[in-house]
């Protein structure tokens, strides 16, 4: 069990894959062990624990000691040593895997030893990366015991020359002990170095190195709701990079070689094809593109020193097979033959790349690479991983707060400029067919129109699966609940709309209220909101940081059709809402005509993040918030008023739902989103 993380680069090159014993690297003075409390509690108590990271001419080398005391059943799971290594860098070296028990010290390396489980513990995940997985699990281990474990791992990368970077950092709830984080180097390869102010107030600075000791760290959670770059609080980053432009300068080479294609290769006859197909450059970049998501799986390669350096155009086509490097690289390349400018660019697909230009470079802070290409001067976004039916687009699919193109001279990082959705996420529709009457099951037509990853990855989903087994799952699914009976299912992905579309078509109970001998009362279906919860935080916490809410658009349209023989002007409904809080807008409408109930219900975040004041302000608001469903109302005594709110609505059936603009909000709402 990890108490503190290194993350350094991902190691490459050498050729023995053996666990190997050896002695303490001298560049390692292990912490002094700290007395064991007569009222340790909880899991386990650290007597010392060292995380140490030494740079040297061969790269960086990571070495972890600790000595623990069990003290629950639960923490006897640390008896399963684990390490993993790329065998390139080298072997792990085992210094010391002890037990002690009372006075007792037994070597468990005398009588156990580790088990390599598999090669490739991602195959299945479509990744050969060559990390090999040691296990040694410590017999007799039992609580109250201690054990004593050393042994150094190696990151080397010719990729990376000599620019060794990385961080060190202590997770929020460490348990009860000695701690120790340290970065040392061998003459001339001291790095650039950044800290939080904690591990400022930590560090102890020495001629070639830098300690940070920690006695019993404090269990420190991040800001509630902060914006993701407050979540770096106890971190050392270190780098030999001297700056973002130096790490495009470095890696531009390499994709600027895989990219050659040479004379000969089949790639510039599909390269002609392509051309002669297509006359319009962005018709010829879409081709480019759907070839090289088509014709050449995904698949990670991290062996050697694939890790980092792109394999080339030529290698990935022959092999039909490449991860976001080997596609990247093949794209540029079919690019450039089709004279389309295009570049290579950095990003992080994990949403981490909050507060990206405050830390020093680093490449391992991404995770992802695709082109950006300048067609008839626009810019388009072309990802070689994503299905073939994502097309050239002026967005990425994934909202990237700051991205890194590489040059030849180096590009600094770039920040991309957000502004909300213009087109919703997900739009959820309900057709409710109800004209049988009150007490008969209606037939109600269920679509949603997902875009984005999400709907990338319902179409990576329902591609392969046929009607039949789509029918069947969906009734084995839902049926039984809210729906009586699954008649149809229909799904199809709209690459002009970049939307999967799911159509589900059978028979719902509806839930109607009798309000009185006659009269009924139904709640619609994605009608309803929750209100907001407060922003607060704890007192510990900084009560002046922003707080933050993920991006997103969602709709919910639903269309009642009157039971027949009811008279429309005897329905009404709740009251709909346009309201503004916590930087999300929330609207609700309705309107009675031509048969039917519409409404429609769009909640969207306009500013993912609000200011402490603004939050405050707007806590006090919360309770006059509408949080009422959205109920229908039929009154046959005496009739239904008007209802003043009413609003145009268009029913399901009335319009082209898939379209780039939808009356999801109000026109108030986007003109106060469009001023901001």
């Amino acid at each position: 069990m990890l108490l503190v993380a290194a993350l350094a680069q991902v190691p490459a090159n050498a050729t023995n894959d053996q666990v190997e014993r050896g002695p303490v690297p001298g560049w390692v003075v292990p912490s002094e062990l700290l007395p064991v409390p007569e009222d340790a509690s909880g899991m386990l108590f650290v007597r010392r624990q060292d995380v140490l990271v030494h740079l040297d001419a061969r790269g960086q080398a990571q070495y972890i000691g600790y000595r623990t005391r069990i003290l629950h059943s639960n923490a006897l799971q640390l008896g399963n040593i684990s390490i993993s290594w790329k065998p390139v860098s080298g072997p792990p070296v085992v210094h010391m895997i002890k037990l002690h028990r009372g006075a007792e010290t037994i070597d468990v390396l005398e009588k156990a030893s580790f088990e390599i489980l598999r090669r490739e513990d991602q195959l299945e995940a479509a990744q050969l990366d060559g990390v090999l997985t040691a296990v040694l699990r410590i017999p007799d281990l039992r609580v109250g015991d201690e054990i004593e474990v050393g042994l150094t791992t190696r990151a080397d990368d010719p990729t990376l020359a000599k620019n060794d970077s990385g961080l060190l950092f202590i997770v929020d709830s460490p348990p009860p002990g000695r701690t120790r984080l340290g970065l040392s180097w061998d003459e001339g390869f001291k790095p650039r170095i950044r800290m939080t102010p904690e591990m400022t107030a930590a560090a102890r600075a020495g001629a070639s190195g830098i300690d940070f000791p920690f006695d019993n760290p404090a269990i420190k959670t991040a800001a509630k709701d902060a914006p993701p770059r407050f979540q770096w609080q106890r971190v050392v980053e270190y780098s030999d990079f001297a700056d973002w432009s130096a790490v495009s300068r470095h890696f531009a080479p390499l994709f600027a070689k895989a990219a050659q294609i040479p004379d000969g290769s089949p790639l510039k006859a599909e390269a002609r094809r392509i051309a002669a197909a297509h006359t319009r450059p962005l018709d010829r970049a879409a081709a480019a593109l759907k070839l090289v998501q088509q014709d050449v799986r995904y698949i990670y390669v991290g062996l050697g020193a694939g890790n980092l350096t792109p394999a080339s155009a030529e290698e990935s086509w022959q092999r039909r097979y490449g991860d976001c490097k080997g596609k990247t690289a093949l794209l540029l390349g079919l690019l450039a033959e089709l004279g389309i400018e295009a570049e290579p660019v950095l990003v992080n697909n994990q949403g981490a790349d909050d507060g990206l230009d405050a830390r020093l470079a680093n490449p391992a802070l991404f995770d992802h690479i695709l082109v950006r290409a300048r067609i008839d001067g626009t810019t388009y976004w072309l990802d070689g991983t994503l299905p073939p039916v994502a097309v050239p687009t002026t967005d990425p699919v994934i909202a990237y707060r700051w991205v890194l193109p590489l040059s030849a001279k180096g590009s600094a990082i770039e920040q991309r400029g957000w502004k909300p959705a213009a087109t919703p996420d997900e739009i959820t529709l309900y057709e409710i067919d109800a004209r049988a009457g009150f007490d008969v099951p209606a037939q109600v037509t269920n679509t949603t129109i997902t875009r984005g990853i999400a709907g990338l990855q319902q179409q990576a989903q329902l591609s392969s699966v046929t009607s039949d087994q789509l029918l069947a799952g969906m009734r084995q699914q839902i049926v039984g609940s809210t729906w009586q009976s699954v008649d149809e299912v229909k799904w199809r992905y709209d690459q002009k709309a970049g939307a999967s579309i799911l159509t589900i078509r059978g028979s719902w109970d509806v839930d109607w209220d009798k309000d009185s001998r006659f009269g009924r009362s139904y709640s619609l279906p994605g009608g309803g909101f929750n209100p907001p919860a407060k922003r607060v935080r704890p007192p510990d916490q900084d009560q002046g940081l922003p707080y933050y809410a993920k991006p997103e658009f969602d709709c919910r349209v639903t269309t009642v059709r009157l039971p027949s023989g009811t008279d429309p002007a005897h329905w009404t409904h709740k009251s709909g809402f346009d309201t503004h809080i916590f930087g999300m807008n929330y609207y609700r409408a309705f309107d009675v005509r031509d048969g039917s109930v519409r409404m429609v219900r769009g909640r969207r975040v306009d500013s993912p993040e609000i200011d402490a004041a603004s939050a405050r302000q707007d806590n006090g608001r919360i309770a006059a918030f509408d949080n009422s469903m959205a109920w229908i109302f039929y009154s046959p005594n005496g009739g239904a008023s008007p209802n003043p709110d009413r609003k145009v609505v268009p029913a399901t059936y009335d319009i082209d739902w898939t379209a780039d603009r939808v009356p999801c909000l109000s026109p108030a709402a986007i003109s106060r989103a469009a001023a901001r």
